[in-house]
Formats: structure tokens, C-alpha cells, sequence
């Protein structure tokens, strides 16, 4: 079965990231098998249409052209048990659709695009972590422990912004799971236990190595993709959007 996945973001070809996904995308269609079908969207072209896919990966790249279609994109995969994907921009964005949808702290906001907003959920680094590499401390018994299988994992990061460590309560107070943690202890893994795939890295997975083997959450993600793609074929599927 064909398995849809949505790449949300604004694509630009000085975003390192948007060169190297569909690349991986596609060695692992080769390499496992994997009959993925993998489509662009804008963050300004978010709308109902991202039902109708099996994997939506919010990708890096914020300032976003619309943070409310980033945001309306990670509200489709979670609460339609869609497997999702965030890298940096889309981890800090997936705290943000949280925090508002999900825990009630609708006025939260973003200080790379609201700076002086009075309650921000997502603040700058005390020290950026623009193309620098981190340790990373795993929880044990989460999902990214059994996908890394290690305790401790070496990433690369491209940004400058992160998750207010004051508010891990409230968030993990209805639900969210933070897997990962960096050596001052500020959370850069997060997860949902009760959904089928949610997953969100502050760090860029898609940047590991060479670009020759995907790393292990991009592997999973797209085999949860895949495994949707099997489940809703026997409901029926709504249109797929042209634009690619």
C-alpha cells in the first residue's frame, strides 16, 4: 500500500534539511521497500486535506510563513492518530499546539516571532545551538530509547530557540512524555505514549551522518506511516492534493 506522507514546511533550498529528507525518503524506499509517496505542503496551504495522509513531519525552517497552519498541521496528526514528526521547528511548535490545544494555555507564544508576548512557552537558548552537535540523556522504557538503544546519543541542532524548562509541568501534567533531556537538563525529546507515532526532537535527526542511512527516527516514522497506510486503506481515503 501506498503510504502518503506530508512534508510541512516552506520549502527553501538554504534549509539543509529540506535537501536531505526527501533523499532519505527515498533511500529508504529502496532500501526497505517502503512505497512512500511524499508530498510538500506550505505552512500557508495547511488545511483539511492532511486527514487524508499517513505521516505528517512538521520540518524545520520557522519563522514559519503561517505559525497557525504549522500548528494546525500537528492538531490533524494528534488528534487524528496521524504518526507525526517534528524537528526543531516542529518540536517548539508542537509545544506550542499543545500547551493550547491540549492543556489550555491558549495565550502561550513563540519568542522567536512574539518576543515581547507576555507568557512565552518557547524562548531563546542560553547558548544557540545553531549547526553544533549534543549529547543526548535517553529515558529508559520510552519509545526513543527503544528506537535509539542507547542511554545516550550524540545529535546535530540548527537553532537558536527552545522549550521554557519552567513549563515541562504543565505540559507533562496532561500528558506529554519529554524522552530526552541535554546535560543541563533541558528537555529536547518529547512524545506521546497513547498515540500510534508523535514524535518531536528539538535536534534534526534528518542531518545525522552522511545522509546515506536514516536515522532511527526517521526509519520509524516511516514505517508507522507505512502501517497507517494500511489501516485506513480499508476505510477509504479521501482525496490526495495534487501539488507535490
Amino acid at each position: 500500500m501506498t503510504a502518503y506522507i506530508a512534508l510541512v514546511g516552506d520549502r527553501s533550498p538554504h534549509v539543509r534539511s529540506h535537501n536531505r529528507v526527501p533523499g532519505l525518503l527515498e533511500r529508504m524506499r529502496e532500501r526497505d521497500q517502503l512505497d512512500l509517496d511524499v508530498y510538500w505542503v506550505a505552512t500557508n496551504e495547511v488545511d483539511d486535506a492532511l486527514k487524508s495522509f499517513d505521516g505528517i513531519w512538521v520540518l524545520p525552517g520557522s519563522p514559519y510563513r503561517s505559525e497557525s497552519g504549522a500548528i494546525a498541521a500537528i492538531q490533524t496528526a494528534r488528534e487524528h492518530q496521524i504518526p507525526f514528526l517534528g524537528t526543531c521547528g516542529g518540536f517548539q511548535h508542537a509545544m506550542l499546539e499543545f500547551a493550547r490545544n491540549k492543556a489550555g494555555a491558549l495565550q502561550v507564544q513563540h519568542g522567536e516571532t512574539t518576543p515581547d508576548a507576555d507568557d512565552l512557552l518557547i524562548v531563546p537558548l542560553a547558548c544557540s545551538l545553531d549547526g553544533h552537535e549534543g549529547a543526548i540523556n535517553v529515558v529508559p522504557d520510552t519509545r526513543a530509547a527503544q528506537l535509539l538503544g542507547a542511554e545516550r546519543s550524540m545529535e546535530r541542532y540548527h537553532c537558536s530557540y527552545g522549550l521554557d524548562s519552567s513549563r515541562l509541568e504543565l505540559l507533562t501534567e496532561h500528558g506529554m512524555v519529554f524522552s530526552g533531556y541535554d546535560d543541563d537538563n533541558d528537555a529536547r525529546i518529547a512524545e506521546l505514549p497513547d498515540h500510534p507515532f508523535y514524535l518531536a526532537s528539538l535536534f534534526q535527526p534528518e542531518l545525522s551522518g552522511d545522509g546515506t542511512r536514516p536515522h532511527p527516527f526517521v526509519q520509524a516514522f516511516a514505517r508507522a506511516a507505512a502501517d497507517h497506510s494500511c489501516q485506513i486503506v480499508e476505510v477509504g481515503r479521501t482525496d490526495i492534493p495534487a501539488a507535490r
